[in-house]
């Protein structure tokens, strides 16, 4: 009976095994034939394709910044470092290189020891090339079902891979696709988002840290959580030893070593060059909807990883933040103080109101027929909010209406650095602050430009055949048929109605009634042809006061126009992109060699204009860089401040940079409250000045800071060998008339040709009075 009975539940037992054995069969065969979803074919797993970030990438192909969804870089096995691979392996899948996609020894272990023992010591029993499945194609709900569906789909794919890749493949694939904290994608990325490295050169301890982040990427977050990753990191440590990668004694000195980030998010508003970065993702995404247009192709910035080559110099680049931020500190706070109390966006209502009428949320209530004192009483609502300050951005209280005057306040800045032979721009700083203030002050903002604009006038005057000595009154006029406009000097500048300055002086000083008086001997049209020809494309207005800067241009304008001075009188436009590859290499996009500008100027006007402008530099309105800042490269400038002190301007040209820095508040309708700090020689200059000291002291930068500009010829200095301001004699006071009043002669095209002999014809004539 009993044996019967055995019999019986024997038979049973085995019964039960075989259903089971075949109810698993049947569950393993239905996720094959893709019952619960179809599975990657082989040809498909030969094909993988990832998401990819585009790397932005200076001159010398550092790394500025990243385009993603996904923030991924892709590295080969040579450039991972042999203590990385063996801590991955001692640490996910120890038997990784005696098995093929699935270990079934750990799969027992598991089984016994977490399921019937209840031991949470054992471990998982996924394989690196099982995780790699996992990381790919993710996993899928299937709601009870979930778990051993997905666990069986990549058990399948896990072999599928090892059948196509050799293991050396599988970790690459595996390091290039892992999740790290942060939403970083790749060992790459996460090499640079937490230490600053690439991967090639990531030390024991840094390779440890990131391996033990896999095990939970958030809760061992090294930035977040620097002693839970240390732990984490030195049981990875005791795991190499233990499977003899390392010996006790590396062990024991990297556990010794304290965790060290050096953590670099490359974000789109933090890091290097925000408003560079910016600016090249919506020029490369215009240039990628042509391409894609064109050749039929389907290049995304976020997911393809292109290559985008730039002429920026990433360390010029940090020079020029680093000097914006010192000086704006200062010119800030000199702002506030001295408005004091009587500040316009806290006195002024108009000003305020109009800004309360122009916020988008205000538009938007109005639309929806919202009275205006529920409008008012919505915006005064108080929370909190982040706002920007020079020290730290602190967290503040307050309705959306304390928010915009806070914001109100600041003034904003732009920087940008050109090489004068290319136009490569090589530094770019497009505002303060891209969080708070997106508006990009280089390239899109658009300024009266001020007293830069007197070379223009000045260059005109020469190539028309103005001598440089000729010597033009300081005296004030009005100009009765101009709606009796009088152009008044600034600052302390000399009245004395019986005073001259010659064009030299007179530029140096940035003398505006006499600029005034040469553009109206060589007459408006003139001087808007010769900005044309120096590359101004922006809407001149067709008045005298052209010759005090009231156009309106961008910088990236501006300094293209400058660039002639430093190129024998050729304009390089500024431009930014060299070229585009894709992932692998393959050019997609090539600047092309841009067709050169006519001439704008003669030689020997360029070598005037340049001397002109070093007196600027060295005794004129920019000579504080000379005297408070101590630099002696070889410069030659223009200051520019505007009507009320809106804007300050400053540019700096050496043979082998030019740069331009500007100041001002993004409302127009607030200026500095004087001169002394409005004035471009305080408000732009200094970013200029400090930038350069940084240069100074870089070798690196030698052959631009140490550049000289060629001695000019020796006609040119005789034409500049004169006094640079004289008196009207005794005589010439008692029977000149001294004329206050007259109208602003506009001359005509026919006075021009007679008047215009260029520049030849007056050193002819210098040289035959000589004789």
């Amino acid at each position: 009976m009993k044996f019967t009975l055995k019999s019986k539940w024997l038979k049973r037992l085995l019964y039960t095994i075989a259903l089971g054995f075949s109810a698993l069969a049947l569950f393993w065969f239905s996720v094959y034939i893709g019952l619960w979803g179809t599975l990657p074919s082989e040809e498909h797993i030969k094909d993988i394709k990832h998401a990819e970030a585009s790397l932005l990438l200076d001159a010398e192909n550092e790394l500025l910044g990243k385009y993603f969804i996904f923030d991924r870089q892709i590295v080969t096995y040579e450039d991972l470092p042999k203590h990385l691979v063996d801590a991955l392996v001692a640490t996910e899948d120890s038997r990784f290189y005696d098995h093929n996609g699935v270990d079934y020894t750990s799969l027992l272990r598991v089984f016994f020891k977490s399921i019937l023992m209840h031991d949470n010591s054992s471990g998982g029993g996924s394989t690196i090339s099982q995780q790699l499945v996992k990381n790919i194609y993710g996993r899928e709900h299937h709601g009870w079902f979930t778990m051993p569906v997905n666990k069986v789909k990549e058990m399948i794919l896990a072999k599928r891979f090892e059948n196509l890749y050799s293991k050396q493949d599988i970790i690459v694939l595996y390091l290039n696709t892992v999740p790290f904290s942060e939403n970083v994608f790749g060992i790459e990325s996460a090499s640079q988002r937490f230490f600053s490295a690439k991967t090639k050169n990531l030390s024991l301890a840094q390779s440890a840290t990131l391996v033990g982040t896999l095990k939970a990427p958030h809760g061992y977050n090294p930035r977040l959580f620097p002693e839970r990753s240390q732990l984490r990191r030195d049981v990875v440590l005791q795991q190499m030893e233990k499977h003899d990668y390392i010996d006790n004694a590396l062990k024991k000195e990297t556990s010794d070593t304290s965790l060290e980030t050096e953590y670099r998010k490359f974000s789109h508003i933090d890091g290097v060059a925000p408003y560079f970065r910016e600016k090249i993702r919506l020029e490369v995404k215009g240039l990628l909807d042509s391409l894609n247009a064109t050749n039929k192709t389907s290049y995304d910035l976020y997911k393809d990883g292109l290559k985008i080559h730039t002429t920026l110099d990433i360390t010029m680049q940090r020079y020029a933040e680093n000097a914006m931020q010192q000086h704006m500190k200062i010119v800030q706070k000199q702002f506030e103080n001295a408005y004091g109390k009587n500040a316009p966006w806290l006195k002024n209502k108009t000003l305020i109101t109009n800004k309360i009428k122009s916020l988008p949320l205000y538009k938007t209530l109005q639309r929806q027929k919202w009275s205006d004192k529920a409008i008012m009483d919505s915006l005064n609502v108080t929370s909190k909010f982040t706002g920007f300050s020079w020290e730290d951005d602190a967290v503040l209280e307050g309705s959306i209406i304390d928010s915009m005057i806070h914001n109100l306040k600041f003034l904003n800045t732009g920087f940008v650095a050109v090489d004068p032979q290319t136009g490569a721009i090589k530094a770019y700083v497009g505002g303060i602050d891209f969080e708070h203030f997106k508006y990009d002050h280089v390239s899109v903002s658009k300024r009266q430009v001020g007293s830069t604009f007197k070379p223009i006038v000045y260059t005109t005057a020469l190539e028309y055949g103005i001598d440089p000595c000729a010597y033009y009154p300081v005296k004030e006029i009005t100009y009765t048929n101009q709606k009796n406009w009088t152009p008044t000097n600034g600052g302390n500048q000399e009245t004395d109605r019986y005073l001259n300055y010659s064009l030299e002086k007179a530029l140096s000083e940035s003398v505006n009634t006499i600029a005034v008086k040469v553009l109206e001997d060589v007459g408006i049209d003139a001087v808007i042809s010769q900005a044309r020809k120096m590359g101004i494309t922006s809407v001149l207005p067709e008045v005298p006061s052209l010759a005090l800067g009231t156009a309106e241009m961008s910088m990236l304008e501006l300094i293209g126009a400058y660039t002639s001075f430093a190129n024998e009188g050729y304009v390089s436009k500024p431009f930014y992109i060299t070229k585009i590859a894709d992932k692998f290499g393959t050019i997609i996009y090539e600047r092309a060699t841009t067709e050169t500008l006519p001439e704008a100027f003669s030689k020997e006007t360029r070598q005037l204009m340049v001397e002109m402008m070093k007196s600027t530099i060295n005794t004129g309105t920019a000579r504080r860089i000379r005297t408070q800042y101590g630099l002696q490269n070889d410069l030659a400038g223009k200051t520019g401040t505007t009507q009320n002190n809106k804007d300050g301007w400053f540019v700096g040209v050496s043979p082998k940079l030019v740069m331009l820095s500007w100041v001002g508040n993004d409302d127009h309708r607030i200026g500095f409250s004087n001169t002394t700090i409005g004035q471009g020689a305080n408000s732009a200059l200094p970013t200029v000045a400090l930038f350069l000291k940084q240069m100074n002291a870089d070798q690196k930068f030698n052959t631009i800071t140490k550049a000289k500009f060629e001695m000019p010829s020796e006609e040119v200095l005789n034409a500049l060998a004169c006094a640079a301001e004289k008196r009207d004699g005794f005589l010439k006071r008692m029977f000149k008339k001294d004329q206050k009043e007259r109208e602003f002669d506009t001359v005509s095209e026919d006075d021009k040709k007679k008047k215009k002999r260029g520049l030849f014809g007056f050193l002819k004539k210098k040289e035959k009075d000589n004789k």
